[in-house]
């Protein structure tokens, strides 16, 4: 009787959450309108004039949401304040672009005057520009206004350029160019009357963002602009020499610079006194470090994202060495270096990155480290800390009887308003005690020994480099990856509906052996993320007129 029963637990759980491999063909959620980061921006600007063209200015500030800022982008707007810096940035650029030191290599054309219109090489130019700064072709009002206005201006300053210049600068605070403004289209099927597919060329502009970064190519506008991404197989090709490209690299490096949230690193700041190796050039090289070492391991070598967590691997600096404790023979630049096997590091979570991203100003948290790792490696929620939380313990530290973070943490755990958000990411952090503040190695806090034994949902490890084995080996590992790469890709959260699709690519991404390439292309090729849906009383009235027809 027992046995039965637990047959019909395990059927009902096989209903309620679908044991199956899970479903190709999930409907995707709603589009969405979403403001450039400062790195698409750039990366539009360097894809049409090269990198000669200096950007600068203040960008909008970013809004991260679900823990990613390409879901925030979607819920963000341009203040007055904010376009008065874009029309500045655009200016900028305008004027670098048409200056005597660029408009010969950068041009299309040039004027059969320098001090009067030429509306047929403003025209040339606007058409040109346009289509690759506002990822679709120009219509002729678009491009006529343009082109009066340039003439105008041409005529009233007696200089060809100055009326360029402001035909330029207007493509560039233009809302098509500052936002991806996605156009979804009718695309019913049986049973699904509310269905709806991205237009081509928002496709294609979700598409190249996904996978570079930054906008479409001419290949892939043309393929848009003359409908082929509407063929499955056509749109495969499209992504299949997508993920061949030297851009994937950047596409990968945005992802995971998303996800590890390093946007933070632009206001990370160190008490020096007690941290007095510690200066901006070793913080930018965390961060680059550990970019270039998820790039190499993901792209360059398509390894298993697993061995992510236990790889001995890793770029170097000469800034970086007295972290690390290695010598670092050169004095500029990158160096590859295996760690050796008896070092205490292993692997992504014990590199300085995270132990600097995820400390106080002066001191080291475990409970930080465990919130960034539960939350973003693992897709587990952490409830914020009640506001009258009592941090004194804290600050005292050096003169406490409470040497050790792991000792001040067991009696503030104690507390039953601290006790459940600690037991989830005090373990896991602890574990990651040995490196201080800005991430260099130590054996002993004032005077302590630190003690980093502790467990991951039950499993137990004695080290960093247990941690990221027990990582390595979680169940939560795979799936949580593919839910944040899923949503980085649509920039929303996924629907109740797409639940079967994750569970499809949960299912494919272990099938070709954790590969983070094979992984882009599923999704890229998924219906989630090539269909969308109506808002919801749209759809709701869409499915009651077909209930009654």
């Amino acid at each position: 009787m027992f046995k039965n029963l637990q047959l019909c637990i395990l059927a009902l759980f096989t209903v309620l959450i679908g044991c199956d491999a899970g479903d190709l063909t999930s409907q995707g959620g709603p589009v969405a309108m979403k403001r450039l980061t400062p790195e698409q921006y750039k990366n539009a600007v360097e894809d049409l004039f090269g990198a000669t063209i200096d950007v600068s200015g203040r960008f909008e500030p970013d809004s991260r949401r679900s823990g990613l800022n390409a879901i925030g982008t979607s819920l963000v707007a341009v203040t007055p304040s904010g376009f008065e810096q874009y029309e500045a940035m655009a200016r900028s650029v305008a004027a670098q672009v048409t200056s005597p030191e660029h408009r010969h290599d950068l041009l299309p054309c040039l004027p059969k005057s320098a001090t009067a219109p030429d509306d047929a090489c403003t025209e040339t130019i606007v058409r040109s520009f346009g289509q690759q700064l506002l990822r679709r072709p120009l219509g002729d009002d678009e491009i006529r206004v343009r082109v009066e206005a340039a003439s105008l201006a041409a005529v009233i300053h007696s200089d060809f350029y100055i009326g360029l210049e402001l035909a330029l600068s207007s493509l560039l605070v233009a809302p098509d160019f500052l936002f991806r403004i996605e156009v979804a289209e009718p695309a019913p099927l049986p049973g699904r009357p509310s269905r709806l597919r991205l237009s081509d060329l928002s496709l294609a502009v979700r598409l190249s963002y996904f996978l570079w970064n930054r906008g479409p190519d001419e290949a892939l506008l043309a393929a848009a602009v003359h409908g082929k991404l509407k063929s499955q197989e056509s749109l495969a090709r499209e992504v299949d020499r997508l993920l061949t490209s030297e851009h994937l690299a950047g596409g990968v490096r945005a992802f995971f610079e998303d996800l590890f949230l390093f946007d933070e690193f632009n206001d990370l700041g160190k008490d020096v006194t007690r941290y007095p190796l510690y200066n901006n050039r070793m913080a930018a090289d965390a961060r680059e470090q550990t970019l270039r070492f998820v790039v190499n391991h993901l792209v360059t070598q398509r390894a298993d994202y697993r061995e992510l967590f236990t790889s001995r691997q890793l770029p170097i600096t000469r800034s970086l060495g007295p972290l690390y404790g290695v010598p670092v023979y050169s004095a500029e630049g990158w160096e590859d270096m295996v760690l050796p096997a008896n070092h205490p590091r292993a692997g992504l979570l014990s590199q300085a990155s995270f132990a600097m991203l995820h400390s106080h100003p002066g001191r080291s948290s475990p409970t930080l480290r465990g919130v960034f790792l539960r939350e973003a490696l693992l897709c587990q929620v952490v409830p914020e800390a009640p506001a009258d939380v009592d941090f004194s313990l804290f600050v005292q530290d050096a003169d406490s009887i409470h040497k050790t973070a792991r000792d001040r943490l067991e009696v503030h755990a104690n507390e039953a308003s601290c006790r459940t958000c600690h037991t989830l990411t005090d373990p896991i952090g602890l574990g990651l005690e040995v490196f201080d503040g800005i991430g260099k190695y130590r054996t002993h806090e004032n005077g302590a020994l630190i003690d980093t034994r502790s467990h991951l949902d039950g499993r137990s490890f004695a080290d960093p480099v247990e941690l990221g084995q027990a990582f390595a080996e979680s169940p939560l590992i795979g799936p949580c990856l593919v839910e944040n790469l899923y949503r980085y890709a649509v920039g929303r959260e996924h629907t109740n509906g797409e639940r079967a699709l994750l569970r499809y690519l949960e299912t494919r991404f272990t099938e070709t052996g954790y590969r983070l390439p094979d992984l882009m292309r599923e999704i890229a090729l998924s219906e989630g993320f090539r269909t969308a849906s109506p808002p919801k009383e749209v759809a709701f009235e869409a499915d009651a007129k077909e209930e009654e027809t």
